[in-house]
């Protein structure tokens, strides 16, 4: 069975069995593993003048983006023996006594209807300023801010850019009933700001991310039937591009966004094509009797990869944007499907089965290993983090749909969860400046 057809079962299932629910809740993030090998620092409360009083403190948002990357070991704010807000009222002994790698600090300012955030990273124990910076923003974009400083402060000091500034969208699917909805929302990595992008009483699937950032590909079923769509995330204008008799599923993005894969069977049989979104050029590139699904574009568009039950049971193969020979790509494992390219280019991410559960598999493009990443019974629909460091996939937990990210490296584990409402496929925003 592929994705988008179990995808749709077990969202029908959760509409039946979602609870009720009422405000829109943020998404819970608990931190499930990676912490032992962290690396101690001290992100002090920021100052605050201008008069009035920030509606956060960005220390605090600070510390939580930097733990939840399992990277690091924030000191609890109790514990601190001072809490400096200026580089004059630093004295670094006081933090090589707590053992602290590293120490941030910095100070809010409001100007009239703005803040000037400041901050300046510190290696203890060498004694030097390792980064520092002053950004500015609204009351609203404050927490935006402090999350920028955070991946600022996560690429000094591991060389890999930081996704603390970046989003994820779901589906989320609560009530019974005639009062049973599902919602592509979208929130910021860290759980907050949840938006309601398109809400039905009918399934939509398949959320995509544009390269860009600005807009959002999915399938939903409004019509009764189902249709892929394309919607700008700041007007809310949406377009569809596809409503063929039959299968209309598994929208994605080209690297450059102005092409869209897709699967259609509006020929027989589901095939991947790929729409050319100015022209409106539709292109077959597969061809064969059994289901092709799931396409996905590798990161420099020179291909796709895709889910195919032509070798007896669903596996990975691969096609030339172009159209041409299709080959294989997955060999272990009898059931291989959801494939996604890391945006570096050096492992796709799929959904397999073992022994009856469903896991995430990494796999090794060059090497042609693999190596799994989660624990089942029941995971699917992986998406890389922008950086390439995390993957996150849908899960369940206690009985009920819920999101989990893996660290590639084998460093932080999170459970994302949404109050009692039911989440199901994620997919991780690009690094967007």
């Amino acid at each position: 069975m592929t994705r988008s057809i179990q995808s749709l079962l077990i969202l029908c299932a959760l509409l039946a069995a979602a609870l009720p629910g009422t405000a829109l809740a943020r998404l819970n993030i608990e931190i499930t593993g990676g912490v032992e090998a962290a690396q101690p620092i001290a992100v002090v409360p920021f100052g605050f003048a201008g008069g009035g009083s920030a509606s956060i403190d960005p220390g605090a948002v600070i510390a939580a983006d930097l733990a939840r990357t399992g990277r690091f070991a924030p000191m609890p704010t109790r514990d601190m023996l001072d809490q400096p807000t200026t580089h004059e009222e630093v004295d670094l002994r006081d933090w090589r006594l707590l053992d602290m790698n590293n120490l941030v600090i910095g100070q809010v300012v409001r100007e009239g209807a703005r803040y000037r955030i400041s901050f300046i990273l510190y290696d203890v124990f060498r004694g030097e300023r390792l980064a520092g910076a002053t950004l500015t923003a609204t009351a609203a974009g404050l927490r935006n801010a402090a999350h920028r400083i955070a991946d600022q402060i996560h690429e000094t000091l591991t060389g890999i850019p930081g996704v603390a500034a970046t989003r994820i969208a779901y589906i989320s699917a609560t009530g019974h009933g005639e009062n049973a909805r599902v919602t592509l929302q979208v929130a910021d990595a860290d759980g907050y700001n949840p938006q309601v992008i398109v809400s039905s009483t009918e399934p939509i699937m398949s959320p995509a991310w544009s390269p860009d950032g600005r807009r959002i590909a999915y399938v939903s079923f409004e019509s009764r039937r189902p249709a892929i769509y394309v919607q700008e995330l700041a007007s809310g204008r949406r377009e569809r591009v596809a409503s063929y008799p039959g299968i209309n599923s598994s929208p994605a993005f080209s690297p450059d966004g102005r092409r869209l894969a897709m699967t259609l069977s509006k020929d027989g049989n589901p095939e991947i094509y790929v729409l050319d979104l100015d022209s409106r050029a539709l292109t077959r590139l597969t061809n064969h009797f059994a289901i092709d699904t799931e396409p996905a574009w590798s990161p420099d568009g020179s291909h796709l990869v895709f889910t195919s039950g032509r070798g007896g049971n669903p596996q990975i193969y691969r096609v030339p944007a172009s159209g041409g020979a299709v080959s294989r790509v997955s060999f272990e494992g009898d059931y291989n499907a959801s494939p996604v390219y890391a945006p570096d280019g050096r492992s796709i991410a799929m959904a397999r089965r073992i022994n009856g559960a469903f896991r995430i598999a990494l796999l090794d493009v060059e090497r042609g290993f693999s190596r799994l990443l989660s624990r089942g019974p029941l995971d699917e629909s992986p998406s890389f983090a922008p950086n390439s460091s995390m993957v996150i996939y849908a899960t369940t937990h206690g009985g009920r749909a819920v999101l989990a990210a893996a660290a590639v490296d084998g460093g932080a584990n999170q459970r994302l969860t949404q109050g009692t409402d039911q989440v199901r496929e994620p997919a991780w925003s690009p690094m967007v400046q």
